[in-house]
């Protein structure tokens, strides 16, 4: 019989196969093809983007020229505009305000076809670095009161451009699916006066057969209420609310599971597309942070939902996360 399973966190239910679990091998998923073409991310088409924001560069190069290894621009047809005011109003019984927010592009390398495991750590350090920066720098603004970092890679997981990149958008208000998880870790940190995630991850160590690996810092895992095949969470062991406060001695050991995730990751499903998501607590003092802990939430593309999962709100999982831990720590 398969299980039925509810996440403490934002009281979603999932279900698991677990009579007839998947192996690997089952997934017929779709692979990422590299087509070729003109890439406005490599060095030497610079002037096909908008003007560079922020990079990481060498000291003897200009902005808007090669010779970078992390380049920031603002994206060609952006969700937000940075410009403007909100401006909330009514019409009737409905809310709205303007399209104000920032949309960021954050080229990861200069190399097209390299994905985080083909990245030196050093590499992967800088796009992180980046991560920190951008948002330090995007929260400055009191308009925003979240900062999205997310990264699709694959045309599986919506990706437009092959050349791997993170987008970044500050909001001006918090996005449902945050605020619902922000909630549900105050309404617990009020009643046991812990942090639900910090509690999640000394209960995943014990039990460890969710664990995928860990480091001195960080913890990766396939959680208990998985709402994708082989998902993976990345969490910091060390309670944090904002991702942009990591001390810089964190950074390395994040760069190192992440390349290391991904490289067992495509070892089970080569060529496979992904998501993952930056989950972090609001900005400019909209939302509390003492029960809340940032983490990374990474989700292979094995799958498509339909319409069960989007008339329920249920997910369906092929594989039990137990299973999947093992077949990564395996890989």
């Amino acid at each position: 019989m398969s299980e039925l399973r509810r996440d403490p966190i934002g009281g979603r239910w999932v279900i698991v196969d677990t009579d007839h679990p998947h192996k690997p091998d089952q997934y017929d998923y779709e692979r990422q093809v590299y087509m070729g073409g003109t890439c406005p991310f490599c060095y030497g088409n610079e002037s096909m983007t908008p003007p560079e924001i922020e990079a990481i560069r060498d000291s003897h190069t200009t902005p808007n020229s090669s010779g970078w290894q992390v380049r920031v621009v603002a994206n060609k047809f952006p969700a937000l505009q940075v410009e403007g005011d909100i401006e909330r109003r009514g019409i009737g019984m409905y809310d709205m305000s303007n399209g104000v927010g920032a949309h960021e592009v954050l080229i990861e390398t200069p190399y097209h076809q390299k994905d985080i495991c083909d990245l030196l750590n050093h590499e992967v350090e800088n796009f992180l670095n980046m991560y920190c920066r951008r948002a330090l720098d995007l929260a400055k603004d009191k308009r925003f009161k979240y900062i999205m970092v997310f990264k699709n890679f694959g045309a599986a997981a919506g990706a437009s451009l092959e050349h791997p990149h993170t987008q970044i958008i500050a909001l001006p208000m918090i996005p449902k699916s945050a605020a619902e998880e922000i909630k549900g870790a105050q309404n617990y940190f009020e009643y046991r006066e812990r942090c639900i995630f910090c509690d999640v991850i000394r209960q995943e160590t014990q039990e460890a057969e969710r664990v995928v690996m860990e480091n001195k810092h960080f913890l990766a895992f396939c959680p208990f209420v998985s709402r994708f095949p082989f998902e993976i969470w990345i969490i910091p062991k060390k309670h944090s609310g904002r991702f942009c406060y990591m001390p810089p001695e964190e950074i390395p050991s994040l760069a190192q599971i992440l390349r290391d995730i991904v490289t067992k990751l495509k070892k089970l499903f080569p060529d496979v597309s992904y998501n993952y998501i930056l989950h972090s607590a609001p900005v400019n003092g909209d939302g509390s942070m003492e029960g809340y802990h940032w983490h990374i939430e990474f989700m292979p593309k094995l799958t498509r939902t339909a319409g069960f999962e989007l008339g329920s709100g249920f997910y369906l999982v092929a594989t039990p996360p137990e299973l999947a831990a093992k077949y990564l720590r395996d890989a």
